[in-house]
């Protein structure tokens, strides 16, 4: 594996002293033979990226969904500034974010954008994944090349060669920012703390059931964000109490009894959505951040949008993804209100009770390894969601087949008449999967939108 990444960062190398090679040979204008805006051409490869950084985060170790999510936004990024000098209405973030020191693009040289966003993906995905398995791997090396080969008919060596050092630069210049925010760099290395120590009490999180395992990035919130603010916060979860009469013990009994259906064959509706929406079980599925970026994919299929509008929706997909994780993770940590599998043990008394989630085909079943409120799924979503419905629109109907044909569980496409209705189910299916009051739903939705309309709000536009 190391050898092959090596031998990729040689081949890197290679290719970008053949760009220097070339540009200092060439007239002081290059020859070019096409002058299109980024917008002149077709999404292909911004969807199949998109397709396979799903299954390099499927399978690459250490990838927890804020982790994931993290990535998918500084992938979203430099594709989004490699398109920038053909799109003419919009602008770079580069003077929005300190410390972002982007190359400046030559205004003699007329970029094919596909060519350089090919180059600026395989560039930012070898380095942000530096521990991808080989299949993956190849799969990368193989896609770079089909679309090389696709484009490079297309235009002279000398554009051929300034569009790949072009996506390169700014990929090593928006890689080099993200290993300056030292609590989310590398996170993939140091996913779970053994040093956390949750705070004791009545009604706070502690490692759960089964796995009683360490806690996920108790710190994810000193993550460096986008758009959001430390100011995007929940408000206060329902007061803790154990009394039958207490809200508290009714959104418990809620979980239990939805649970406790779906075991009993019941409730089918539900188990499909707790099932569809999961996105939980390591090398099974992409994590709950990288759905909405494979259901951005659909509505870019679907709505047959040019390169342009691509680059733009993977960008404000992936920072609002970032940013709804890191600002979960943090009120996570600031609440540690314990999960309902405790609850519903320790205090409702039902000691056998457990989740529906991830099967082991051995009958056992497991808890997230953090504290419940507010929930993760909801708050990915409703972000993503925002920017989603600003981009495509309010009303916008769209089956989700993410996961058709899938025999591990039930994925049958589900159709959906808005992002926001999609959002707002992804939030419920936490509650019938087990691991979340409804609160949890309720308030993560709205701290996802909060999220999304943060992301939305960037100067994307002139």
């Amino acid at each position: 594996m190391n050898n092959k990444l090596h031998l990729f960062g040689k081949w890197i190398f290679a290719s970008i002293l053949m760009v220097s090679f070339l540009t200092a040979c060439q007239d002081e204008d290059p020859a070019v033979t096409t002058d299109q805006s980024t917008a002149s051409y077709d999404n292909e490869v911004v969807i199949k990226w998109n397709d396979l950084i799903l299954e390099v985060e499927r399978y690459t170790p250490g990838y927890l969904p804020p982790v994931a999510a993290r990535s998918l936004a500084y992938i979203g990024l430099a594709a989004y500034e490699t398109a920038i000098p053909g799109m003419p209405d919009h602008k770079s973030l580069g003077d929005y974010y300190a410390g972002l020191d982007l190359p400046a693009a030559n205004p003699k040289i007329n970029y094919h954008y596909p060519i350089a966003i090919n180059a600026a993906y395989a560039s930012m995905i070898s380095r942000l994944y530096p521990t991808i398995p080989a299949a993956q791997f190849s799969d990368m090396v193989t896609l770079q090349n089909y679309f090389n080969s696709k484009y490079e008919s297309d235009v002279t060596p000398e554009v051929f060669g300034a569009s790949v050092a072009w996506g390169e630069s700014i990929a090593d210049a928006v890689y080099t920012w993200s290993t300056s925010d030292p609590a989310g760099h590398e996170g993939y290395l140091r996913p779970f703390d053994p040093s956390y120590v949750p705070p004791a009490g009545a009604g706070r999180w502690q490692p759960t059931y089964p796995n009683f395992g360490h806690a996920l990035l108790p710190h994810w919130g000193d993550v460096r964000m986008f758009a959001a603010s430390p100011d995007d916060k929940c408000e206060d979860p329902l007061p803790y109490s154990t009394e039958e009469s207490s809200e508290f013990f009714v959104q418990a009994k809620e979980t239990e009894n939805k649970i406790n259906l779906i075991r009993q064959g019941l409730n089918h509706e539900d188990k499909w959505i707790a099932q569809f929406w999961s996105d939980d079980c390591a090398a099974l599925t992409f994590s709950p951040a990288g759905r909405w970026m494979a259901i951005a994919n659909q509505a870019l299929i679907s709505t047959k949008a040019d390169l342009a509008k691509a680059v733009i929706v993977q960008a404000k997909v992936g920072m609002a993804v970032c940013d709804a994780g890191i600002r979960c993770w943090s009120e996570k940590y600031r609440f540690n209100l314990l999960r309902p599998v405790d609850y519903i043990r320790n205090v409702m008394g039902h000691t056998d009770w457990n989740t529906i989630m991830c099967p082991d085909g051995a009958g056992q079943f497991f808890t997230p390894q953090f504290p419940t409120y507010p929930s993760g799924h909801g708050t990915f979503g409703a972000a993503a969601a925002e920017v989603l419905t600003a981009e495509f629109g309010q009303h916008f109907v769209l089956t989700d087949n993410c996961h058709r044909n899938r025999s591990e569980f039930n994925g049958t496409p589900r159709t959906f008449n808005s992002f926001y209705e999609m959002a707002q189910e992804n939030a419920y299916s936490r509650i019938p999967i087990g691991v979340h009051f409804r609160m949890d739903a309720e308030a993560a939705v709205d701290l996802g939108s909060k999220v999304g309309r943060k992301v939305n709000g960037l100067p994307w536009e002139k």
